[in-house]
């Protein structure tokens, strides 16, 4: 009997595993120990995120939902060991071809029975495991045996089987090739130990005593032109059928330089699917704009209470077309939600200059009297198109006094809609377009040509002292209902960005972008959500002090950001999250890349 000394007089885990098992089990521990390593770098180190959770399933042929995630991974996990990896591999199924079929409608976006290679590419590239366009493209070439352009059942099924069946032989051989490094690595001249496979990098990082690098570079990111994608939204299948709600309403630019929009509640009397678009509304749309990209309108939809998680996201409008409009499809409950439309304020900004002249808002007539210009006319007359949110062509109380809230801060009191009632023109009770002009008229005979407060009210909505709105942005928004014909949909507010919208900003980068672990402590993290039109990165603070971060994006390539330069200091408060960049490519009609560098201070 041989004898061989080891690093440690305690098995590792990995052996303890490995002990007394039969040739199937010791197969399926090899294969946990590959899935585990694509997610750390060595078995005795911890998984400490639910992502790296998820991504380490998947390696294994497991596709967990939210709910299974939920089971393992508590509000008050930390991290979990190898040992931990394996007990959850053993109580949860690998992903079956009858689960794929069941799936299958929740990625078909459009309803149509098939998976466009579009969706497929929306799917592959930003969920689990994250692959390249090329690496899918190269998938779909090999299964997509009729060469349509899209995948029946069957063909997705094969496709997903058997990329599940590649990331595993992958996954493998990483670890193989790991184990060869070790070998090699341990038997060279000088090393002092014997040559071992299981040599722990914890034994190692006693032995030399390096401190982790506090500064990391991203990999550059490089996008097509955007306006040159020529998209079409997934739009579901005979969606005239479904119940249409609709409203408009703006995005304003404050002095502070935050942003102040019309905010809905939503309400669903039973559970339904449903699609949700939002996009900005041209005012002028016999004027060029090829120009000038469109504002990012992007909105949010929360519960109307936290879930267990303290998180009131549900979803948002993620997908976007080459003309700025964003959808999303789900499923809701029945319940009450509450929509924020949302701008990154990479293109809606407070104005860098102003123009030299200022436009004439009032004139004398034959009469001697003071009556509006053409030019301002036309302008009350866009204001009016904002203000009226239903699109019915005339303005209700109710839209005058989101108006007035906007201009003047305060409601229509009832004395004051009396006015309006008893001195200028109506229609079924509600404000047509020639009174909101008559009133603006009135105003401007009552102030004596004085024209400070038509100003005020101009600026509030958006306008330059040229007449032209360019802190403010009106957009449209469609509610679409499957299964809910009583569905209701209102203007709630008209209000800044609430915490609950930071929150909801913070959550879905977290939830859909790339973690990283910024310092050892397993308290500092950086999330990079990047898309075909956007980058966000946002900095999470667990610490029980204040942590600075330098972010340098300034290596980035036809990107403009919401704030004043691409590289700058972030100061993340204890506990908390703050989005550390917008960006948006600067000209949608030519290739950006993102690349950030990010340097912990403190």
């Amino acid at each position: 009997m041989s004898t061989r000394s080891r690093p440690s007089s305690r098995p590792s885990s990995a052996r303890r595993h490995e002990e007394g098992k039969s040739p199937r089990d010791q197969d399926l521990l090899y294969e946990y120990k590959a899935a585990y390593l694509v997610a750390v770098d060595d078995l005795t180190d911890e998984i400490d995120s639910k992502e790296k959770l998820n991504l380490a399933l998947q390696q294994t042929g497991r596709n967990p939902s939210r709910k299974t995630l939920d089971k393992y991974w508590k509000r008050n996990t930390v991290s979990l060991t190898f040992d931990d990896f394996c007990d959850i591999c053993k109580k949860e199924p690998v992903t079956s071809e009858d689960d794929l079929m069941k799936a299958f409608k929740k990625i078909d976006l459009n309803g149509d029975g098939y998976i466009s290679h579009s969706e497929l590419y929306k799917i592959m590239t930003t969920k689990g495991e994250k692959m390249t366009k090329e690496e899918v493209r190269t998938m779909i070439d090999e299964v997509d045996e009729n060469k349509d352009g899209k995948l029946d059942y069957r063909e997705f099924c094969k496709m997903v089987l058997s990329t599940t069946k590649e990331s595993q032989k992958a996954a493998r051989e990483r670890l193989e090739k790991k184990g060869k490094l070790k070998r090699i690595s341990s038997s060279r001249p000088g090393s002092g130990r014997e040559q071992t496979s299981e040599a722990s990098p914890r034994s190692r990082k006693g032995d030399h005593p390096n401190p982790l690098p506090r500064s990391k570079k991203t990999e550059e990111r490089s996008m097509s032109p955007v306006a040159n994608k020529r998209i079409k939204l997934p739009e579901p299948k005979r969606i005239k059928d479904w119940t249409r709600l609709h409203s408009k309403g703006c995005m304003y630019v404050d002095e502070d330089g935050t942003f102040t929009s019309h905010q809905y509640s939503l309400r669903l009397p039973d559970d339904t699917s449903v699609w949700v678009t939002i996009e900005p509304i041209d005012l002028h749309p016999e004027e060029d704009h090829s120009k000038k990209p469109p504002v990012d309108i992007i909105l949010f939809v929360l519960r109307d209470k936290p879930d267990r998680d303290g998180n009131r996201l549900v979803t948002f409008t993620e997908q976007r077309d080459s003309k700025g409009k964003y959808c999303v499809r789900c499923d809701l409950k029945s319940g009450k939600y509450t929509l924020i439309p949302f701008t990154t304020g990479c293109r809606l900004r407070r104005r860098m200059s102003v123009p030299k002249g200022e436009s004439k808002l009032l004139k004398k007539d034959k009469d001697d009297k003071y009556v509006l210009t053409k030019t301002f006319r036309d302008t009350l007359s866009d204001i009016f198109e904002i203000a009226d949110l239903d699109g019915n062509g005339l303005l209700s109380r109710e839209e005058f006094n989101w108006y007035n809230l906007r201009t003047s801060g305060e409601a229509v009191a009832d004395e004051e809609w009396e006015v309006v009632e008893d001195n200028v023109e109506l229609k079924k009770g509600e404000l047509t377009k020639k009174g909101f002009l008559e009133l603006n008229q009135m105003e401007a005979e009552d102030n004596e040509g004085d024209t400070e407060d038509l100003w005020v009210t101009l600026q509030t909505m958006g306008y330059n002292k040229g007449l032209t709105m360019d802190e403010a942005c009106p957009f449209q928004l469609e509610v679409y209902t499957e299964e809910c014909d009583n569905a209701v949909l209102k203007v709630a507010d008209i209000q800044a960005g609430s915490s609950a919208l930071h929150e909801a900003v913070c959550q879905s980068v977290i939830n859909k972008g790339d973690t990283t672990k910024l310092k050892s402590s397993k308290e500092l993290y950086m999330y990079i959500y990047l898309s075909d039109v956007r980058a966000t990165v946002v900095l999470e603070n667990k610490s029980h002090g204040k942590a600075t971060v330098r972010l340098d994006c300034s290596k980035s390539r036809n990107c403009t950001s919401h704030r004043q330069d691409l590289d700058l200091e972030v100061d993340i408060p204890s506990g908390g999250c703050v989005v550390g960049q917008h960006i948006l490519p600067l000209k949608e009609t030519a290739e950006w890349s993102f690349m950030c560098t990010e340097t912990v201070i403190k």
